[in-house]
């Protein structure tokens, strides 16, 4: 079993004379590491497997180590052994414990939905922000372990006092409902052990052996409960990169890799350096820039996989070309190199900036998933929108009837749609082929039978005109007598309400410009919309490109890499202080190692900023790389031709030599 791991890796999961940190760098296999050491203990040391835990942060990741472990231990019982979330642990302790501290052993676990009921109720406002800025700072409060009235105590302005009474008053409330929030569960079993030695004593022999991976990710809270379960035998292993630490927003502490050193004066380290995923340049690129921040620990990761071709810096017009090139480069490639859509990945700082690459796929109909956040086409506002138009398109679609007549309200509720539905379910027809029957005039009150009369008539005399009329005029004209903007501004806080309509306009915008340039009616634009569905249904297809946030990414590794926005105020982001530079360094660090074969990094000379244009600066991170291995193109000032006339005439050639070999 051993013979299979590289020499560090071998020294890491052999090393058991006392605790050791891992620091395990992009792609080095850390989780052969520790599923390996698992099983190691298991069969050359002893150990139980009820004995032992591994620790990670996301059940993807606990899943993945447990199926790995079986296929190890093939041959052994693995009963007991605990593989989980840090929440899960916490849970279990917390389970096994709870008359200490207490509560009933049923207690209820409250997720963020429920929480925000009880916030409303003791703020007694309706303001979504604050209810957010309240979670947040009390989430953080509890990560650090400051109990209400410490919080009280060190609260240095109105709101922050206003937060601490609610704190209180919170915990009050989670302790009558006998329920704990999502923080709890690591916050508690902190209490817990530090009240209740003998309960502490109890987990030290029942998990004689602890394993915790991507350590760098813990919060205070999470680094004291691993402290208090080692104890001072250190019978511990934990897994990290300080290089990949990006997740201090949420209370994760780069210190907790750096404190081990003073928590155990025998801490032993081994580095994984042997990078497994991506070429010498991309790995040449991604040290030299990590290198510009300060190092604790240093380490250079390598690899054998070939040198592999440069990455390529390239400056876009705008954002609407930046987002158009990179589609097409995709699509190319993927042609010439007759690779899979899953082998690409578009990445980028922030949510909003994956809605032009998103409308550019589904313009060329290239399947994409979306990680990180609510695809653009998945907003409530879209859907919306889109429940009218589909419904024009085809009456007979009943969930988007449904949709469309209740949004905005207009005096149709629960109890008319109730009598429509049944009515229709008898006659075996639509929803709003059964308005128009005579049944439903007599058994709707007056008004709201006017009510439906006049929306299905609207909804008739659009569809009448909808293969004739031009599609940007008809869609002006449906927003306008749906109101929708002054029903957002009415049902949601005036922020919140702009953002929505602002997509709206965006969307409308798209397929206005697309019908035009297609020379589309609005009836055949909403057949392109339905593509929406098809690419982006809940059983995608797996093999879709990805879309995804830099930190949805961390974990993940794709042959073709596309880092979009490189601009100062972005990546960075603007107003960062020097701590948060370097953490906005390691997210760059993150992105460029999830590359294996090719990397390209786009900004955009200009950006659009509300109606006007605003100048973008690339990211400082780009001077930071080795020149050498870069190829600069687009508008940029270095940029070259990247290919000379005699290549770009062979790969013609080439292009022309497969067209002919294409089936059909």
């Amino acid at each position: 079993m051993l013979n299979k791991l590289n020499p560090a890796q071998r020294e890491a999961v052999t090393y058991l004379d006392g605790p050791l940190l891992v620091l395990a760098g992009a792609g080095s296999g850390k989780t052969r590491v520790i599923t390996h050491k698992i099983a190691y203990l298991v069969n050359e040391c002893g150990y139980e497997p009820r004995n032992i835990a591994a620790i990670t942060f996301t059940n993807k990741a606990a899943n993945e180590m447990r199926e790995r472990v079986g296929d190890l231990l093939k041959n052994t019982s693995t009963k007991g052994l605990v593989v989980s979330t840090f929440h899960s642990l916490g849970m279990n302790i917390l389970r096994a414990e709870a008359r200490l501290l207490g509560y009933k052993p049923q207690f209820s676990i409250f997720d963020s939905g429920d929480t925000w009921k009880i916030f409303s109720e003791l703020t007694n406002s309706g303001d979504k922000q604050e209810i957010r800025d309240l979670q947040t700072q009390i989430s953080n409060w509890k990560s650090a372990f400051i109990a209400p009235q410490q919080a009280a105590e060190i609260a240095d302005n109105d709101e922050t006092k206003l937060h601490a009474r609610i704190y209180s008053r919170y915990q009050e409330t989670l302790c009558a409902y006998q329920a704990v929030d999502f923080d709890d569960l690591i916050h508690l079993p902190v209490v817990l052990f530090k009240q209740h030695p003998e309960a502490l004593l109890r987990w030290q022999l029942k998990l004689r052996y602890l394993l915790v991976d991507e350590y760098q990710d813990t919060n205070d809270c999470q680094y004291q409960m691993i402290k208090l379960l080692a104890d001072m035998r250190g019978a511990l292993t934990v897994v990290g990169d300080d290089d990949q630490s990006i997740y201090a927003w949420r209370g994760a502490s780069i210190e907790n890799l750096h404190n081990l050193r003073n928590d155990y004066a025998r801490l032993r380290i081994v580095k994984l350096e042997q990078n497994y995923r991506s070429s010498q340049r991309i790995l040449k690129v991604a040290n030299h820039l990590i290198n510009h921040n300060t190092k604790v620990f240093e380490k250079n990761l390598w690899s054998d996989h070939g040198i592999g071709g440069p990455v390529r810096i390239y400056a876009a017009r705008d954002d609407e070309h930046e987002a158009e090139s990179v589609v097409m480069k995709l699509m190319a490639h993927k042609f010439e190199h007759r690779t899979r859509y899953s082998d690409y990945a578009i990445l980028y700082r922030s949510n909003h900036l994956s809605r032009g690459f998103e409308e550019q796929l589904r313009t060329q109909r290239v399947p994409y998933t979306v990680s990180g956040g609510t695809s653009f086409f998945e907003r409530a506002e879209i859907k919306d929108i889109t429940a009218y138009l589909r419904l024009i398109a085809n009456p007979d679609d009943d969930p988007a009837f449904i949709r469309a007549v209740t949004t905005p309200k207009r005096g149709i509720g629960n109890t008319t749609l109730e009598k429509l539905g049944s009515h229709a379910g008898a006659r075996h027809i639509s929803l709003f082929e059964a308005a128009f029957e005579i049944e439903m005039e007599q058994q709707l009150p007056p008004r709201q039978h006017e009510e439906l009369m006049l929306f299905c008539n609207f909804i008739n005399r659009i569809q009448e005109r909808a293969d004739k009329d031009p599609c940007g005029e008809l869609l002006d004209e449906l927003l306008r007598a749906i109101n929708y903007e002054t029903w957002l501004y009415d049902s949601h806080e005036s922020r919140q309400a702009e953002t929505k309509w602002k997509n709206v306009e965006d969307f409308t915008g798209w397929l206005k410009r697309k019908a035009e340039a297609d020379e589309k009616s609005l009836i055949a634009m909403v057949q392109t919309i339905a593509l929406i569905n098809m690419l982006e249904g809940k059983d995608q297809e797996p093999d879709a490109v990805s879309l995804s946030t830099l930190h949805a990414a961390k974990g993940l590794e794709f042959p073709h890499v596309f880092i979009v926005g490189a601009e100062e105020d972005i990546l960075p982001f603007r107003d960062s202080d020097e701590k948060q530079i370097e953490e906005e360094r390691r997210l760059m660090y993150v992105g460029i190692t999830r590359a294996e074969r090719s990397l390209q990094i786009s900004y955009c000379n200009r950006r659009k900023r509300g109606k006007d244009w605003a100048a973008c600066e690339p990211s400082r991170f780009m001077e930071e790389m080795p020149q050498s291995e870069l190829i600069y193109a687009g508008g940029h000032a270095d940029a070259v031709a990247t290919v000379t006339k005699d290549e770009g005439m062979d790969k013609l050639a080439r292009l022309k030599a497969m067209l002919n070999r294409e089936p059909g």
